[in-house]
């Protein structure tokens, strides 16, 4: 996949993305910093703060014709007591009742459950232990199979990672 050159087209992405959160909002993403590969954001309305660390795939592999957008996305929602919640954005529909498996410099594994086009960690738990390799890794890599039976591949660079999640977290009022 491209990486977006244009960094208004990405806050629009982000926005989008996010903005599921804030349903019915016209809430547009605030760009906190760029880092590396990495890239942190606030959203705010009446609902509250967003706040997250988000990048795309360097490398995206898979037999397929079209894709959406894909994204790698931390995110922080402290109204909700939500901290590190690890999350992808496929561009896909996941097939039903299929995990997604994350792999950190092919070292630590971490299955995450799938539900129409996105993915995540199964618990808190299991949000820290994969942000905790994130902030020491350099590569982490995403496998997972769409509605129709294809078998993808993301490869996502970690450069610039702790620095995009720890401003995401100031922002939010998190230490």
């Amino acid at each position: 996949m491209k990486q977006l050159n244009n960094k208004a087209a990405f806050v629009f992405l982000i926005s989008l993305i996010v903005g599921a959160t804030f349903i019915g909002s016209t809430a547009r993403a605030e760009l906190l910093v760029e880092s590396g590969d990495w890239t942190a954001f606030k959203e705010a309305d009446s609902g509250g703060s967003v706040c997250f660390a988000s990048s795309q795939p360097t490398k995206d592999v898979g037999d397929y014709k079209k894709r959406g957008d894909i994204f790698a996305i931390v995110t922080f929602r402290p109204q909700e007591n939500t901290i590190n919640e690890v999350s992808f954005q496929m561009g896909y529909d996941f097939k039903s009742g299929e995990d997604a498996i994350a792999t950190i410099d092919g070292k630590k594994t971490f299955k995450m459950f799938t539900q129409n086009e996105s993915a995540w960690t199964y618990d808190k738990k299991s949000d820290e232990a994969m942000v905790a390799a994130m902030r020491a890794g350099t590569t982490m890599v995403l496998k997972g199979i769409s509605s129709r039976g294809t078998k993808t591949t993301d490869t996502y660079s970690l450069k610039g990672f702790t620095k995009a999640l720890n401003a995401a977290a100031k922002s939010c009022g998190i230490k």
